[in-house]
């Protein structure tokens, strides 16, 4: 008989205290008065910033594994939390003023942004498929609920419906991939699964092809890739801005990891095989995303086909198979979900009760109306086009280099000249913000947390592009080892 063996607990600590913080903010926003509220926004700043510290404390660039092997501490896991952190922390800090004006400033809201990071969380540091699955779940039900929290919105419930049916439904073909995976090695551990897969590859080929193709199926939906993004429009228009800008943000890194356990360590012996399959899946994403995004009218539906067009470019790098790639995407995912924040942070700023600054008219003449916030918003409209020096061009330039570097120059022309289509629409809001005359004319007056998040945030984007040396190493070293 297997003896049983003590888990190390302090290795899923950061998990542990935000469950557990989590927990407490819940019961004491039951004794709040809606004009405390601040209590519980406050109580979940402070929440993020104990587990950035809290994670960096622990972290010893080794890699641990506890609970009988289904979860792993790596610096890969650990960079990607503290991106995390920072990513639903600013969406946090965004929010306040949002809800407010909208009277659902309410502990709901922070709640289930925190369970919804830990189940990001459990997605990161994942080694088991139901591990990974359990986490997968935390996420996706939290997210359900923060799309429909505007319960008087009918573009929210409608919005919220379509993500949990169309969720549900790649949900249960992932699942489904993986159980014909256990079938097949007879195991749930990522690494057995990888041992197992070289002896039944001969035997069970079409087997494992039904199976690669479910968790592929699975893995597209959660990213967004082309076809499987018929979701990520109608969610990120009919959401709430704030939620729009979480969905569009921390969990596309969660999704990086889920892809990296999953398909890469995983599935790794299988390259070959979905090498084609993400080949496909990335031109068609570059195409569609940059193509009908310049169509639109909507600011927030424009941005969710930006985030396919991205989405392609991040598949790039698990196309090239090598340490190079799959770092790029790693810099490109955190980079990008910074980029996205800063642009949703911008619309959010923008709205006020009643009235969303979703549409491309809203942001006209920002530039007359605040010339900081204009200046901001061209750093990121650059950033996603790719323009140096912002940190959206050296994004690019790491996957490009990737794929370049595996003898795939005409997938990298084909980026590049999608890329350059793409760039039409980010420059079309330049133009709108210095050009034309603003229809709305009324002074811009944020809270000060968010004025200073946003400035932040704008100016990251900058100094990362001028110095982005720092972070492109810490992704380089993560998977140097």
């Amino acid at each position: 008989m297997k003896q049983f063996a003590m888990p190390d607990f302090l290795l899923a600590a950061p998990e542990i205290f935000i469950l557990t913080m989590a927990s407490i903010i819940l019961v004491v926003d039951l004794f709040l008065h809606d004009r405390n509220r601040v209590v519980t926004y406050l109580l979940s700043l402070l929440t993020l910033v104990a587990a950035v510290i809290l994670t960096i404390v622990q972290y010893t660039g080794e890699t641990k594994f506890t609970f009988s092997g289904m979860y792993v501490s790596d610096p890969m896991g650990d960079l990607l939390k503290i991106a995390i952190y920072v990513s639903t922390a600013m969406i946090f800090i965004y929010s306040r003023g949002y809800l407010a004006e909208r009277n659902i400033f309410k502990g709901e809201f922070y709640v289930l942004g925190l369970f919804g990071m830990l189940g990001m969380m459990v997605m990161v540091s994942a080694h088991s498929f139901l591990t990974i699955y359990l986490g997968l779940e935390l996420l996706s039900l939290s997210v359900y609920a923060m799309v429909a929290l505007h319960r008087d919105s009918l573009p929210a419930s409608e919005a919220a419906m379509k993500y949990f049916v169309l969720g549900a439904l790649a949900s249960g073909m992932l699942l489904y991939g993986m159980s014909i995976l256990y079938g097949v090695t007879g195991s749930l551990d990522i690494s057995v699964v990888s041992d197992n897969l070289v002896s039944n590859m001969q035997e069970k080929g079409v087997v494992l092809a039904f199976a690669l193709v479910f968790v592929i199926i699975g893995l597209a939906f959660k990213l967004g890739a082309v076809p499987f993004h018929m979701w990520v429009p109608d969610v990120y228009h009919g959401a709430p801005t704030v939620v729009t800008g979480f969905i569009g943000t921390a969990p596309k890194i969660a999704a990086f990891a889920m892809v990296m356990r999953l398909l890469i360590e995983g599935l790794g012996q299988l390259h070959a095989q979905w090498q084609d399959i993400l080949i496909i899946l990335s031109i068609l994403s570059l195409a569609v995303g940059n193509i009908i995004a310049i169509a639109q009218t909507n600011l927030k539906r424009m941005l969710a086909y930006s985030t396919i067009s991205h989405v392609g470019f991040i598949l790039l790098g698990f196309i090239a198979g090598t340490d190079q790639g799959y770092s790029a995407s790693m810099f490109y995912i955190m980079t990008y979900a910074l980029m996205a924040l800063g642009a949703f942070g911008i619309i959010i700023l923008l709205s006020r009760a009643g009235f969303e600054a979703d549409k491309l008219d809203d942001i006209k003449g920002l530039d007359k109306r605040n010339r900081w916030y204009a200046f901001l918003m061209m750093i990121l409209m650059f950033s996603m086009a790719g323009v140096p020096p912002t940190v959206g061009f050296h994004a690019k330039w790491q996957v490009l280099q990737s794929i370049v570097a595996v003898d795939l120059v005409w997938l990298a022309a084909v980026a590049v000249a999608f890329s350059i289509i793409g760039a039409f629409y980010y420059l079309r809001i330049v133009k709108l913000i210095y050009f034309d005359e603003p229809n709305d004319k009324s002074a811009i007056k944020p809270h000060a947390d968010m004025h200073y998040a946003l400035s932040v945030n704008g100016l990251a984007i900058l100094y990362l592009g001028i110095f982005p040396g720092a972070l492109i190493t810490a992704c380089a070293a993560v998977f140097a080892g």
